[in-house]
């Protein structure tokens, strides 16, 4: 990812500072019973035989009506337990998108010193659609990168994706992508390549990727992976959640989520991040070792929230 000494510096940038789911029976009637013909009593039969014929035809008739009605009651299912066996999952709540704006400084230890700022700003737009926008000032280069998007299902739709560097003694790189879903692919160029992709569901953009990271997180996910327009072709991104740290930052003493990117085991890079909940979740914190050894490290200045 970073090849020479300024471009890493400003990729370091760009990866992180845009941070950001028994049928029913009734009981068979029973039979009634016969009734028992009256006869007159022998002489010598008991006292009690007739009222006994009679009594067990009532008990009978009683007994047989009184169970057939309560089984069936008792074997009518819970309310609704079909359909809930067969129904589709509730969709799954909706996760606000929350205008902000965040400053970033970042520090390069590659043997020499090398410090900048950015700043990330997410905005509603009149029409519905968001824009995030980010913008690098360092010494070496500057850095314009925005985003239109549509924010819909607890999802990024990117719809237009810009990018420019420029700077001193390094060459101009611009990026242009046009999703259009209607049709189903993704055009433009990107640092010269030409673009002209199949889109496939939930694809995203270079910038979009990393604000769907920070929702997913506020959505209470652990792992998340994306497909994300890389170079003329789509990569695959895994993050995962590794646990909780506390942090001493310029907003204050904040608990924060860790995450890293996960890469295979024989990968010696390294990306770390930290999202503190308490700030929407913000981005406070990113660390990157390379496989030369070489470390960046980016740290939140101030943030605005709106309300």
């Amino acid at each position: 990812m970073f090849r020479d000494f300024p471009r890493a510096f400003l990729q370091c940038l760009i990866l992180t500072l845009t941070l950001t789911a028994a049928s029913a029976h009734a009981g068979a009637p029973q039979p009634q019973p016969e009734s028992v013909p009256e006869s007159v009593p022998e002489p010598s039969a008991e006292p009690s035989a007739e009222p006994s014929a009679e009594g067990s035809a009532e008990s009978s008739a009683e007994g047989s009506a009184e169970p057939s009605a309560e089984p069936a009651a008792e074997s009518q299912p819970a309310p609704d337990s079909a359909d809930t066996d067969s129904a589709e999952p509730p969709p799954p709540e909706p996760i606000s998108l929350t205008p902000m704006v965040a400053r970033y400084s970042a520090a390069l230890d590659k043997g020499v010193a090398l410090k900048g700022s950015a700043v990330r700003t997410l905005k509603l737009q009149p029409d519905g659609t968001w824009m995030l926008q980010f913008d690098v000032d360092s010494l070496i280069a500057d850095i314009t990168e925005s985003l239109h998007f549509r924010w819909q299902d607890n999802n990024v739709i990117p719809l237009s994706y810009r990018y420019r560097l420029s700077g001193f003694m390094i060459r101009e790189r611009t990026r242009q992508l046009d999703y259009d879903w209607d049709r189903g692919v993704v055009s433009g160029h990107y640092e010269g390549r030409s673009v002209n992709l199949e889109l496939p569901p939930g694809a995203l953009d270079p910038l979009g990727y990393q604000l769907q990271l920070r929702q997913d997180l506020k959505a209470g996910k652990t792992q998340m992976e994306y497909q994300v327009t890389e170079k003329g072709t789509f990569d695959q991104d895994v993050f995962a959640v590794i646990g909780e740290e506390t942090l001493d930052t310029r907003v204050g003493r904040v608990t924060a989520v860790k995450l890293e990117k996960v890469r295979a085991p024989a990968n010696k890079r390294e990306t770390l991040m930290w999202f503190v909940p308490e700030l929407d979740y913000l981005l406070v914190k990113l660390v990157q070792v390379e496989k030369d050894g070489s470390r960046y490290e980016i740290n939140v200045d101030e943030a605005v929230i709106a309300d």
